[in-house]
């Protein structure tokens, strides 16, 4: 009979267990030659997190075993808090390894350390290293010489906010693919609803699906229910409700049905959830006034149509009380004011990084942050390379939707976006445009510095000027003069 695997409590209940050439290679490790580097973190602890285990290493001579391994229960956690304060130990390190350090980080704040998370890319492991032991004495030998870099954590009434509005997005992602299965079986009964109508989650989708479901099989009567803003004749209507009813796919039906009103009514208590948090953070100065980053247009010319546009009821995915004042008090300024930033995407930057955008110095390190600057390798001066880093960020994609949306825009920001798509290709246009809006938002919400449109034409006369004095100054180079066309 086979020997059954103990788990890792019944292991770590039996003590540590570390045979003569670990303990031989982790007192080399621990001793070896001074790299020479100032020390910057004393009495600092290493935390190599994992998902049964964690691995904690301290410097040496503050224990006989100066390694250990702890469970990830959460007495273990507190053991694990009480050894470190015997040492000594001030600071502690650890990886954001998934969401198995949340509950290490809670438990060592409570015991009053300094916990700083770091991303794994800036460890960079080195040769050799491969065990979870050799892991947490390289952590500690970088926040020993203060080589680590700690990440951006706001504060816990932004992190409550963003778990809502994240569980809120995967909600409406959720409604989405139900949406899709609701045309799905339609199409497999050949009723060629989505062709006729734009969106079955609208009035006249949910009326006539529902409809259906109820017995309803009368095209004409189905027809009936359609909303007078549908821009499809009542004829065609009628001709694409005619389909070949089936038992099955009508339960099918109805199970996508069901579905999408259960996404809705998760969507509908996220919503209150964060009305609730959204009012308790409070409100927030608007900066001292700087300069516009446009002057304003001319008065002759009309004002501009978002000046004009009336506010609406929320539409489609948004939250159904109303965000964009609660937005604005907590943010001092009106962020929609520029062109492309809606409140969607304010509220997706408020929920991640809070209003207070102090943790970046510059707008630099802002887009930099937000993986919209552009990661060269420059060796002797010169650029080697464009580097792509493939990790994603909620607050960058934000401004990338964002940027998308001024294709069709008559702005000065659309012109510019049409411009650089024109030069760069649709990807890199997009990454551009997206990091000059993250600026265009950093400014305004650290200095208050407004944006003002000067519409699209504005952009091109500036255009026009910028080709015209590159022409002159290459015909000067070559000795030749610019003569206009007759």
């Amino acid at each position: 009979m086979a020997k059954r695997k103990e788990s890792t409590f019944e292991r770590l209940k039996k003590g540590q267990r570390l045979n003569r050439r670990e303990k031989r290679e982790v007192a080399q490790r621990l001793n070896a030659a001074d790299p020479g580097l100032e020390v910057v973190n004393r009495d600092g602890a290493g935390v190599d997190i994992g998902n049964e285990s964690h691995y904690v290493a301290v410097p040496a001579g503050r224990d006989e075993q100066p390694v250990r391994e702890f469970g990830s229960w959460t007495g273990d956690l507190h053991r694990m808090a009480e050894w470190l304060q015997g040492c000594g130990i001030h600071s502690v390190v650890m990886q954001s390894t998934g969401v198995y350090w949340m509950a290490v980080y809670e438990v060592l704040q409570s015991h009053g350390f300094e916990v700083h998370l770091v991303d794994a890319r800036g460890t960079k492991n080195l040769p050799g290293r491969k065990s979870d032991v050799q892991e947490c004495q390289w952590l500690l030998k970088l926040h020993t010489y203060g080589l680590l870099r700690s990440c951006f954590l706001p504060a816990e009434p932004i992190r409550r906010l963003r778990t809502v509005w994240r569980l809120r997005d995967q909600h409406v992602k959720e409604a989405g693919r139900s949406v899709q299965h609701l045309q799905r079986a339609l199409t497999e009964m050949n009723v060629q609803l989505h062709n006729v109508i734009s969106d079955l989650a609208g009035v006249t989708g949910q009326a006539i699906v529902r409809a259906i479901l109820q017995g309803q099989r009368d095209p004409v009567q189905l027809a009936g229910l359609r909303d007078r803003h549908i821009q499809a004749r009542e004829e065609e209507l009628v001709e694409s409700l005619r389909g070949n009813w089936k038992e099955d796919v009508l339960f099918e039906l109805q199970q996508a049905l069901e579905a999408y009103d259960f996404h809705r009514q998760q969507i509908a208590q996220c919503d209150g959830r964060l009305e609730e948090y959204l009012r308790a953070l409070p409100s927030r100065e608007a900066p001292a006034p700087a300069a516009p980053t446009a002057t304003p247009a001319p008065a002759s010319s009309p004002s501009p149509r978002r000046a004009r546009r009336k506010p609406r009821k929320p539409k489609g995915n948004q939250p159904a009380f109303a965000l964009q004042p609660e937005l604005q008090r907590i943010l001092g300024v009106d962020a929609t004011t520029i062109d492309g930033i809606e409140v969607m995407t304010v509220q997706t930057v408020l929920a991640e990084v809070g209003p207070d955008l102090s943790a970046w110095k510059t707008e630099r390190h802002w887009a930099s942050w937000l993986n919209l600057a552009p990661q060269r390798d420059v060796s002797g001066g010169r650029v080697i390379r464009h580097t792509r880093e493939h990790h994603t960020n909620r607050v960058g994609n934000a401004f990338r939707m964002a940027a998308q949306s001024l294709l069709r825009s008559e702005s000065y920001l659309g012109a510019r976006f049409r411009y650089l798509r024109a030069k760069l290709g649709g990807i890199k246009a997009v990454k551009a445009m997206a990091r000059h809006l993250a600026c265009l938002f950093y400014r305004l919400v650290t200095k208050g510095q407004a944006w003002v449109d000067r519409g699209a034409a504005e952009f091109e006369r500036r255009r026009q000027e910028r080709e015209f004095a590159m022409l002159q100054r290459k015909a000067r180079d070559i000795g030749m003069t610019l003569v206009p066309a007759a």
